[in-house]
């Protein structure tokens, strides 16, 4: 068995022009994802919204700057992951081709990744 990290990447201006129905929609489809898939998952987090993060570099002179906001501006942002356990990469895209973001075409990606 292997560890995938499933990122997922969502327009987060959706979150805020959906709709209630959507929303609820879309953690009803992760619970259900979550329930079918409990024999895999080994963790998963949505993430709060990118203008929350704080991000840490080094500054070159021995110390560190911290600043507000994402680390990088984008229309799609990391919006969440799971940790899924499983047999290959095969069975790692499959795993995330059944997530609920799919159905807005073009809207989310899944960026699957081995762990060490």
């Amino acid at each position: 068995m292997a560890r995938y990290l499933l990122l997922i990447h969502d327009n987060e201006e959706y979150a805020e022009t959906a709709g209630e129905a959507a929303l609820r929609a879309l953690d009803e489809g992760h619970r259900v994802f979550n329930e079918e898939h409990k024999d895999v998952v080994v963790s998963g987090e949505h993430l709060k919204p990118t203008s929350t993060a704080t991000v840490v570099r080094e500054d070159g002179a021995g110390g560190h700057l911290v600043t507000d906001g994402p680390y990088a501006e984008t229309k799609e942002a990391l919006g969440g992951y799971y940790i899924v356990d499983v047999p290959d990469l095969d069975a790692a895209l499959a795993v995330a081709k059944r997530l609920p973001y799919f159905g807005r075409p073009g809207e989310a990606a899944v960026e699957v990744r081995p762990l060490y």
